[in-house]
């Protein structure tokens, strides 16, 4: 019995024009019925920010012949609640995917990362959803090498579902010689912040932050090890960030109120 295409929600947080999104956009299409919805212009470290204090443009734009696209003037987030309650209306996607990021979004990098806020906030909409990441920032950055990890990750998910409340976090490192796919956790890491200062014309103050990644982990089941050596990572990941092992700590306290 022929069945319908499923409909997949793509979106980024490097903008509607980025080459990582046509290719993810692309790769879709060979799989179902693509929607793309994505920011006018780079929201890169936005994390899960929304807009609350002005209004939202969502436009209609036809970049790609045959894809339904949407530009729209908000975050990485904003583009999946428009999608989910303008485009769809309120009919979810059978799938969301974000990205192809330029650039890693592994280990602690998950809670700054526009993309991957995107991905969660349609795993929050009950919609199985995916972030894809390549460790590349050039703009002209090679995704070819991703593609059939792409589109195997994504048919798994839609053949098989995910648990609830669950996405996943998926990273490539900048090789072709990808040797395969590993399950992994979320390496401890962490960045050491500095901030750059410098005098602008009318002699003030102004920062440019940079940091060097501290990874505190030498596991060999971390994403940060899986990239290392030549792995595509896959992280199952969670919205709820409840520390639940410290409950019964927390619950040991003798509050005096």
């Amino acid at each position: 019995m022929k069945t319908a295409k499923p409909n997949i929600l793509v979106v980024n947080d490097d903008g509607i024009t980025a080459p990582g999104i046509k290719v993810l956009m692309d790769a879709m299409r060979e799989i179902g019925n693509v929607v793309v919805v994505a920011p006018d212009s780079p929201q890169s470290g936005m994390g899960h920010a929304i807009t609350i204090g002005k209004p939202l443009r969502l436009d209609k734009v036809d970049i790609y012949e045959g894809i339904e696209m949407y530009r729209c003037s908000g975050t990485p987030v904003d583009c999946v609640k428009l999608a989910v309650n303008k485009v769809f209306k309120g009919q979810k996607p059978d799938l969301c995917v974000s990205g192809i990021n330029h650039g890693l979004n592994n280990s602690i990098n998950v809670l700054y990362s526009g993309t991957m806020s995107a991905a969660v906030e349609g795993a929050i909409e009950s919609i199985p959803s995916i972030g894809f990441s390549l460790d590349d920032y050039n703009l002209d950055a090679n995704f070819s090498h991703c593609v059939k990890y792409v589109k195997e990750l994504a048919l798994q998910v839609l053949t098989n579902g995910l648990p609830a409340n669950t996405l996943l976090n998926v990273n490539f490192p900048n090789t072709k010689d990808i040797k395969g796919i590993k399950i992994c956790r979320q390496a401890n890491a962490k960045w050491a912040e500095e901030f750059d200062e410098r005098v602008d014309p009318h002699k003030r103050p102004y920062y440019w932050l940079t940091g060097v990644f501290q990874l505190n982990d030498g596991g060999e089941d971390t994403d940060v090890w899986a990239l290392d050596h030549n792995y595509a990572s896959v992280v199952p990941v969670q919205f709820d960030m409840t520390a639940h092992h410290a409950i019964p700590v927390l619950n040991s306290w003798k509050f005096n109120v």
